[in-house]
Parts: structure tokens; sequence; C-alpha cells
């Protein structure tokens, strides 16, 4: 399965860069990410205000203090609360099966991220045997290329993501 460690090290973040976790979750990659961009910033979004809650809990034990978690939704404008051009890198891990409106994510996405910034997707490559989203959720590689070079960001590289996972960066120009 998908080993956010491991993901997190091939998107080589450096000290003092802002991170965008959408779709945080239980917040592994901004745990992750929060120990490598040191002064930088690591905005956790979710919808689910309890997946927050547990966040805030771990970066609280773990005495991290560069963690904002942030209720929004990234299909809607402005969505994420985050100001325009603040992020470095976006982290979409393990969602885009649940995203109804990919277009606006991507764009508010794009809105958010500086010009160089990057953008990791992670998500499943099947179904398989129970775990992960229905087969009819699933979006292949080829999909979420066509979604992410539609919006003009430009793929620079695969990542080796895990069992029934892949993982594309992409950047964005600006």
């Amino acid at each position: 399965f998908s080993n956010p460690a491991k993901n997190i090290a091939q998107l080589r973040l450096t000290h003092g860069m802002n991170v965008a976790d959408i779709g945080s979750g239980s917040g592994a990659y901004s745990i992750l990410a929060s120990a490598i961009i040191g002064n930088g910033v690591v905005f956790a979004v979710d919808i689910q205000k309890d997946m927050l809650s547990l966040i805030e809990s771990e970066a609280n034990r773990l005495k991290i203090d560069n963690i904002k978690t942030i209720w929004g939704d990234a299909e809607r404008d402005s969505g994420t609360r985050i100001a325009d051009s603040l992020v470095d890198v976006c982290i979409l891990s393990n969602v885009l099966f649940q995203i109804e409106d990919k277009d606006a994510c991507v764009k508010e996405i794009k809105r958010i991220l500086k010009p160089g910034g990057k953008i990791l997707v992670v998500d499943w490559s099947d179904s398989w045997q129970g775990m992960g989203p229905h087969k009819d959720l699933v979006h292949s590689e080829g999909e979420v290329y066509a979604l992410f070079e539609k919006h003009k960001l430009k793929p620079l590289e695969e990542i080796v993501a895990g069992d029934h996972h892949y993982g594309i960066i992409f950047s964005y120009e600006g």
C-alpha cells in the first residue's frame, strides 16, 4: 500500500516551503511534511472536522507548531481559505475518488500555488479486495494526466507510490 514517508521523500521538500495537504485526512502527510519544512507552514485542509481534530491532537502531542488546520472545501473557489500564490507544494493523496468536481479542485490548487509550485497526486490504481474506493470511482493515471494537463499543469515525474497506487508530480508554471 501507499507509504506517505516514501512519497514525501520523493517530493524533495525543503526548509521554509509552504505546503497544502488537500484532503488531509488523519494528517500523515501533514505531520511528515512539517518536520522537513521547518519554519514553513503546512496547511492541512479537510472537509471533515473530526479529521482536523485528529491532526491537531497529534501535532500537540508531537509539539509541532507549523501545521495550520483548515476546515475547507477544495471544490469551491477560495474554498481552501489559503491566500493566492502562497503554497510551494500541494499534496493530493487518496482523495481524487472522493472529489465530485475535479476541475474546480484543480483550479483551486492552481490559485493557491506559487508559480513554479508542484503538485503531488497519489491515488488508487485499482480496487483491491474491498480496500480503497469502489472500482467505478478509481481514476486511471491517464485520466489524471488528462485532468491536470487540461489545466496547463506540466507532468514532471512519476514516483513509486506503493502497491495499488500511482504517484505523479506536476508543476505549475504560473
